[in-house]
This record gives C-alpha cells, sequence and structure tokens, in this order.
C-alpha cells in the first residue's frame, strides 16, 4: 500500500503543511518537530514525488544499474552490456538513460540508491552480482524491490540468486557448478593438496563457489585444503597465496575466488620462486579479458557475463519476455589452458 504525506503526518502528529514545509526546506520548522517528521518518513519509507515531468507518467526514463565495483571487469562488462542493450534500435521515444550507481559492496549504499531510484520513479533497476547474506539486509532489499514494482519499475536481478518475495526477473550464475567442475578438472589431474583462496565471507557468489569446490572433493573422497578469505581483487591474491603455503607448504594447486586474485596468488608463487605450473597449478573463475593474456594462461570458468548482461538489460527495457517462473539459470563453463597441468612425482 502506498504511503501517503497524510500517513506521515499522522505518525509525527503534525499537519500535512509541516510535512511538506519540511521536505521542501523552504520554510523554516521548529527542530524537534523537524526531527519527527523525518523519523515518520524512515519509518514509513515515504517516497516523495520525483521530478515533476515524471507526474504524468507512473515512470520516468531513468534505468539504475547497481554494481560492487565498476573498476572489476565482471561488473563492468555487465553493466556495459546493459545498458548497450538499452540503446540497441538507435534513438526513439523507448530510450532510457541508465546510471550506474556504485556499492563498493556497502550494504547500506545499496539500499540508500534504490531509494534514490524509487524517488525517481526509475522504469527499471537492475542489480548485478552477488548478494550479502544478511536476513536484516536480504528483507530490507525485499521491502524495497517490492515497493518499486508496486509503482511500475521493473526490476531485474542479473548474476545473483532468487531473492524470495521479490518480484524479479533473475538471470543467476551456476557458481556451485562452475566450482565443481574447476575442482574436478584438478582431482583428475592428479592433485590432492588443493589451497583455496575464497571472496568476502556472507556473499552468495563466495559461499556457492565454495560449496561447488567442496562437493568435487567429497565426491572424491579427497580432504579439503587450506581456505582463505579476502576481496575479489589482485592484493588479496598476493597475501592469500603466501597464508595458504604457510598453512600447508606442500600445496600443488590453488583454486581463486575470480580470474584477477588468481592473478596475484600467480605473482606470490614467481615471488617465491615457483612456477606455474610446474610446481604449483592455478585456476581463476569468470574467464575474465586478462584470463587468456596471463602467462601462462589461466584455467578458469566461464560465465558469460556480456550476455546475460544484454539480456538484463532486454528484460529492464521489456523488449524480453520474464524467463518462467522469473528465473533462468546461466551455466557454467570449464575453460582447460595453460596454468593447470598433473602435479610433479
Amino acid at each position: 500500500m502506498t504511503v501517503t504525506l497524510a500517513d506521515v503526518a499522522a505518525r509525527a502528529q503534525v499537519s500535512p503543511a509541516t510535512v511538506s514545509r519540511v521536505l521542501n526546506g523552504n520554510y523554516p520548522v521548529a527542530a524537534a518537530t523537524r526531527e519527527r517528521v523525518i523519523q515518520a518518513v524512515e519509518e514509513l519509507d515515504y517516497v516523495p514525488n520525483g521530478p515533476a515531468s515524471s507526474l504524468a507518467a507512473a515512470t520516468s526514463d531513468l534505468v539504475g544499474i547497481l554494481v560492487n565495483d565498476i573498476a572489476d571487469p565482471f561488473f563492468g562488462i555487465m553493466a556495459g552490456a546493459t545498458q548497450g542493450a538499452m540503446g540497441e534500435g538507435g534513438t526513439g521515444r523507448g530510450e532510457k538513460l541508465a546510471v550506474v550507481c556504485n556499492t563498493g559492496g556497502s550494504p547500506e549504499r545499496e539500499l540508500m540508491y534504490l531509494t534514490l531510484l524509487q524517488r525517481q520513479r526509475a522504469a527499471a533497476v537492475v542489480l548485478t552480482g552477488g548478494s550479502l547474506e544478511d536476513p536484516e539486509h536480504l528483507a530490507a532489499v525485499t521491502a524495497k524491490l517490492a515497493r518499486l514494482t508496486e509503482a511500475g519499475t521493473r526490476v531485474v536481478l542479473c548474476g545473483r540468486p532468487p531473492l524470495p518475495g521479490a518480484a524479479a526477473a533473475t538471470l543467476a550464475f551456476d557458481n556451485r557448478t562452475g566450482g565443481r567442475l574447476l575442482t574436478e578438472h584438478l582431482l583428475a589431474l592428479g592433485h590432492r593438496r588443493i589451497g583455496y583462496v575464497a571472496g568476502p565471507e556472507n556473499r552468495t557468489t563466495t559461499r556457492h563457489r565454495l560449496e561447488g569446490h567442496r562437493a568435487a572433493l567429497a565426491a572424491a573422497g579427497v580432504a579439503e585444503g587450506p581456505t582463505t578469505h579476502g576481496g575479489y581483487d589482485r592484493a588479496a591474491g598476493l597475501v592469500a597465496a603466501n597464508e595458504l603455503l604457510r598453512m600447508d607448504p606442500e600445496l600443488t594447486a590453488v583454486v581463486a575466488a575470480n580470474d584477477t586474485v588468481a592473478l596475484g596468488v600467480c605473482a606470490a608463487l614467481r615471488e617465491r620462486g615457483l612456477s606455474i605450473p610446474g610446481d604449483v597449478s592455478v585456476a581463476g573463475f569468470d574467464d575474465l579479458p586478462c584470463a587468456v593474456d596471463a602467462v601462462p594462461a589461466l584455467t578458469t570458468v566461464r560465465l558469460p557475463l556480456h550476455e546475460a548482461g544484454a539480456r538484463a538489460g532486454r528484460l529492464a527495457l521489456g523488449t524480453e519476455a520474464a524467463p518462467p517462473d522469473g528465473l533462468a539459470t546461466i551455466p557454467a563453463e570449464l575453460v582447460v589452458r595453460g596454468s593447470t597441468a598433473p602435479p610433479r612425482a
């Protein structure tokens, strides 16, 4: 149910005119009264009307694309493809203004951007990448997305798992299968001492990839090797590789959270005088452009980031029908290159 100005006034025990004055900032209001109004706005999640040009329509021409880190190619590729798909067909009445919202992985910023897009009556919102596994945050995001869809905004989840209770078209990457395929490949080569560099804890992508890795080890009856958690950047790989070798100096293979982290792992191994894959095999995930140009080229798991982003753009515009039951699982593909080989006897 849409919250009105009168609802806020009733909660704050002031007149609707006072609420309007506080929100518009065009008339002096006592500090205590202002605090009551702001608190009521937050408690009721009241969203004022957007720009005057949007008042005649259910939504504006704005599309928000939320990413964790636009400098990370994983997100940059998807965001670029999403925006590109919305520009297909040239200019015309259906053209939208795409705005990339960089959350930096902050749950507070994610909610803030959703609120701002709601206030602007965004035509669509695309959330990319994994989500934070925190019940309170997930409940808040679900509530925000419900408000958006009620107002006519299309919501698309691209690269993240379904969010129960959210009316969103979901394109979910099969990270579990990807993680399993990668570890099965190393096991088939003969590796039995495998370290794992995981991403940040409490992220769905981290958990799903790690679950796939562990499932492959369990199926083969191989004990799990040392695991570390860190960021998705090269520096995290440098630190993690040294920590893994401290925990088990006899490691013969390392699986990294993504290709960028894998490059950091490779650098740390070379600094120790170890060869790849002669001494230690290294594998990444995502198949970013840098993977094929690494020396040796990285064994990895390919996710169709550009294709998924383009499809998200079409779903956001409504030019492609939503998948059955709102969910499409995007498959992962093992790509074997020169960074993995059988362990030395």
